[in-house]
C-alpha cells in the first residue's frame, strides 16, 4: 500500500505542476514564451547590452540565448553588432519593433498575472513573495 505523500513531497510536486502550467499558459496568452519576454523585458530596460551580460541577467543558458535572439533577430525585434575591438562580444539593443512588442506584450502579461493571482489579499502576495524567495535561496545553496 502506498503512503500518502508528506507536506513537503506535495509542495515539490505542486511546483512541478506550476512549471509545467505555467510556461505554455503564459504563451498561449501572450504569443511569446516567457524566456523571449524577459530576454525583451530586460532589453527594454537598457538602450543596449552585451550578450554575455544579457545572458546572466536573464539566467539562461548561453545557447538558449543565442537561439533567442537569432530567432528575434529575424523577426525584426533585436539587432545584434560585433564590438569592433573585440570580436568576441556581441551587443544586443530592441528595434523599434520589439519595443512596441514588449509594451503590447506587457498589458498581455498584466491580464495573465492577476489572472493567475485573483483572490489573493496584499498580504497573502507579500507572504507567498517571501515564502518563494526563501525557497529561490535555499534552492541556490544546495
Amino acid at each position: 500500500m502506498n503512503s500518502p505523500a508528506s507536506d513537503q513531497e506535495r509542495i515539490l510536486f505542486l511546483l512541478k505542476e506550476l512549471c509545467n502550467q505555467f510556461g505554455p499558459k503564459f504563451e498561449r496568452n501572450t504569443n511569446m514564451s516567457l524566456s523571449r519576454f524577459e530576454l525583451l523585458h530586460q532589453l527594454y530596460q537598457e538602450d543596449e547590452v552585451n550578450q554575455s551580460s544579457l545572458q546572466k541577467s536573464v539566467n539562461i543558458d548561453n545557447a538558449a540565448v543565442t537561439r533567442h535572439l537569432k530567432q528575434l533577430e529575424s523577426q525584426g525585434m533585436v539587432t545584434r553588432r560585433r564590438n569592433p575591438s573585440d570580436h568576441r562580444e556581441t551587443f544586443v539593443s530592441l528595434t523599434k519593433e520589439g519595443r512596441e512588442q514588449i509594451l503590447s506584450c506587457s498589458t498581455e502579461k498584466r491580464c495573465f498575472v492577476n489572472q493567475m493571482l485573483q483572490d489573493f489579499s496584499p498580504e497573502e502576495l507579500d507572504t507567498l513573495t517571501d515564502m518563494l524567495m526563501r525557497i529561490q535561496q535555499n534552492i541556490s545553496r544546495y
